[in-house]
């Protein structure tokens, strides 16, 4: 699906709060598409459409989507966090095809994709 537009962007989140959780609720995953400027030149729409649809066509339900700014890894966009419970991953360098990678492996199967990785912490400080 290619974007060209704000109104491409509107219609994205109208269809997929129809599918799935955007921004509220309670889910076993929260993802997080990094949209401040150099996200989007880097390609974050195309790589937030591609999440959409691969949550829509797999039909998971206990996923959050929402987006943020840019977090001053401009080098690395476009970049992705996908957080469950206390675990936060940040991917960079990401394709809609790596997104799609991401939700089979990291949402479905609970296996991160290591060579994408920029960064991985654990909120727990026990």
């Amino acid at each position: 699906m290619k974007i060209n537009s704000i109104e491409d962007l509107k219609r994205i989140k109208e269809e997929a709060q129809k599918r799935t959780l955007l921004r509220e609720g309670k889910a076993d995953y929260k993802v997080i598409v990094h949209m401040g400027t150099c996200g989007i030149a880097a390609g974050a729409r195309e790589v937030m459409s591609a999440i959409l649809d691969e949550i829509a066509k797999r039909g998971l339900a206990n996923v959050i989507v929402t987006q943020a700014g840019c977090i001053g890894l401009c080098d690395r966009e476009p970049l992705v966090s996908v957080e469950k419970g206390e675990e936060r991953v940040l991917y960079g360098d990401l394709t809609p095809d790596k997104a799609r990678q991401i939700i089979a492996s990291h949402l479905v199967n609970g296996q991160i994709v290591g060579d994408w990785v920029v960064h991985a912490e654990s909120r727990d400080r026990r």
